[in-house]
């Protein structure tokens, strides 16, 4: 059952209610795309929604970002790419529009054609597009990109091209990929695919790292940059696209520039010092109390709170069930218990952010926790429901403590599960299995991770009177990427950030593939007949009834699973930026978020 809609979610269900009205078979070829009907914009549109298409070009943006980077190839699992490679250098067939649900537009492709069941996306090139050397984008290139990003790229890009049959060019500037799967999704994610230029590539191993600057067809090239400090794009005057629709008020710094700090709190501490333009304050109780410093209260510096209506997604500490310890989902549902959220979130926040409900939390593709599943989501879940955790079908809702140090009624129900499971406080107070095994595991997190840190640290002290010994190991950016890639932890730090639009994505969060093949966001090891079933329901729903039901039993089964422990999501960004910038009066249905900064924000001097 879907509940009454919250007041912000007016906005979503209108453009929902306009993109079903227009839902028409596509016979020919169009200038976009939608998952369910029709794009909202004609084809005549003359900019996105969200952008003021006058916006002047000019001056520079400089972002901090946290960590090191050892590689130029965002698009393979090997090294740490630098920030802004694939989104300010490289072009995809069609752009998204942010402002609806899922939408795209074209890009590189003048138009997209497939059929009612989406059997089929074929895409006809621009004849303009080029890359930024001057040579044109080609159906050579397209296919090229699509073959190699699906056999030897990231495994987020896996998924789809096993899902494609056959792939042929069909005219000078057309290709064509017809699928051997059901799932209305796959011409969108083709759509989004990037495309590179094979002959740079020629002779080069693709799958490793590399320092070559890259030959895109973005507004952006790469100029300068020392690797593991910082990375600055220039605009590119000569950029193919700048006069599409499209892109109108859209790219308008003529620099964009990303610095590396060793720490969260460096990166603020160099945006006080007026080093870079914008800092993103997660920590709502900081928002209030740390922003006295001259430049705010002398007008350079803005603060603003930018409201979304996206889902809360998860973040948190994921378990990795991989590991002895942690494949009991009543051990995992003890660990949980013992995080004393509500003590942890007034000591760190004031009490001001509300908890993770679940992964869909704060909009109405998340299940209502605590509640029976019911209708379509329990007929997607109850072929499983035998290998369920307690409260997928029945219903779950986290734990809830009494707010103070102690959480003592917590700790006795952890205690009862724990016991339950074998585990055994001794006589010398240590938590044991049957095999005398000590319960104890590492919480690994990257150095400069301060947040995570201080939540750790309350943690670890919570667990004592369990029995239970945890020790944080902090190491560096490249470690921790290799770690994580190869799954080498006990607990880490997890965020994964939800869409209105789920879809294929979700399975290399929490495929079954991604247990044991490397470099997959299943960073948890999630194997569940059930959570593949509902994904896959999800990528075939003819209608949004059949789409948000199967959302609602994919929720059901991620957060009831207790693979994550979770903590706090705001409804809001809070952004504090150099007073010479500005940004649209109309944020995006999405907020803060990928399409907004610095992608439709300009440079603009008050003085």
């Amino acid at each position: 059952m879907i509940q009454s809609p919250p007041r912000r979610w007016h906005r979503l269900a209108a453009t929902l209610t306009l993109v079903l009205a227009n839902a028409a078979a596509i016979a020919e070829p169009q200038h976009g795309i939608a998952m369910y009907g029709s794009p909202a914009l004609p084809p005549d549109f003359v900019s996105l929604p969200q952008v003021n298409p006058d916006a002047p070009k000019g001056g520079i943006f400089r972002w901090g970002e946290t960590g090191s980077f050892d590689s130029f190839n965002p698009y393979v699992t090997k090294g740490r790419a630098a920030t802004g490679i694939s989104t300010l250098t490289v072009e995809t067939l069609m752009g998204r529009s942010y402002d609806e649900p899922f939408s795209l537009y074209g890009l590189l492709a003048e138009s997209i054609d497939t059929d009612e069941a989406r059997t089929y996306v074929e895409f006809t090139l621009r004849p303009e597009a080029r890359f930024s050397d001057g040579s044109p984008v080609t159906v050579e290139d397209v296919m090229w990109s699509m073959e190699t990003l699906g056999t030897v790229g990231a495994a987020r890009y896996l998924g789809a091209w096993k899902k494609i049959a056959s792939m042929e060019q069909t005219g000078e500037r057309s290709v064509k990929f017809t699928f051997n799967t059901e799932d209305r999704e796959l011409p969108l994610i083709l759509g989004l695919r990037p495309i590179l230029k094979k002959a740079q590539w020629e002779g080069k191993d693709f799958a490793e790292a590399t320092q070559d600057l890259p030959i895109g067809s973005g507004p952006y090239v790469l100029d300068k940059s020392e690797l593991g400090v910082f990375a600055s794009y220039k605009r590119n005057p000569d950029w193919w696209g700048k006069d599409l629709p499209f892109n109108k008020g859209q790219w308008n710094f003529d620099e964009i520039r990303y610095d590396y700090y060793a720490t969260d709190a460096a990166a603020f501490e160099a945006f006080k010092a007026g080093e870079i333009s914008a800092y993103r304050e997660g920590n709502a109780a900081k928002w209030l109390s740390a922003y006295d410093f001259p430049a705010v209260t002398d007008g350079k510096v803005i603060k603003a709170e930018i409201p979304h209506s996206r889902p809360s997604g998860i973040e948190g500490l994921v378990f990795n069930t991989r590991r002895p310890i942690f494949a009991d989902w009543r051990v995992r549902e003890a660990l949980i218990l013992a995080f004393n959220f509500e003590f942890i979130n007034q000591q760190l926040n004031g009490g001001l952010l509300p908890r993770i409900p679940s992964y869909f939390g704060n909009s109405d593709l998340g299940m209502t926790p605590g509640t029976p599943a019911t209708g379509r989501e329990l007929e997607i879940l109850q072929p499983f429901a035998a290998d369920l955790p307690f409260g997928t079908i029945e219903g779950y809702a986290l734990p809830v403590s009494g707010g103070d140090q102690t959480n003592r009624a917590n700790i006795r129900k952890a205690a009862a599960l724990l016991e339950e499971a074998g585990w055994i406080v001794g006589e010398d107070g240590i938590l044991k299995n049957a095999a005398s095994e000590a319960f104890t595991f590492e919480i690994l997190l990257v150095t400069g991770n301060d947040a995570m840190a201080s939540i750790s640290d309350i943690y670890i002290e919570a667990l004592k009177p369990l029995g239970i010994t945890a020790i944080v190991n902090r190491i560096d950016d490249a470690q921790y990427k290799e770690r994580t890639n190869t799954y080498d932890f006990d607990m880490t730090h997890y965020i994964r950030s939800m869409s209105l639009s789920p879809g294929n994505e979700q399975m290399t969060y929490w495929g079954s593939a991604g247990v044991t093949e490397p470099g997959t966001r299943n960073w948890m090891g999630v194997n569940s007949p059930a959570i593949e079933a509902a994904v896959a329901a999800m990528v075939k729903a003819p209608d949004t009834t059949e789409f948000v039901a199967a959302t609602h039993a994919l929720d059901r089964a991620l957060t009831a699973g207790r693979y994550v422990i979770p903590i706090w999501y705001s409804d809001r960004s809070r952004l504090a930026y150099q007073a010479d910038l500005k940004y649209p009066e109309k944020p995006p249905l999405y907020g803060d978020w990928t399409g907004f900064l610095p992608d439709t924000w300009w440079y603009e001097s008050d003085n």
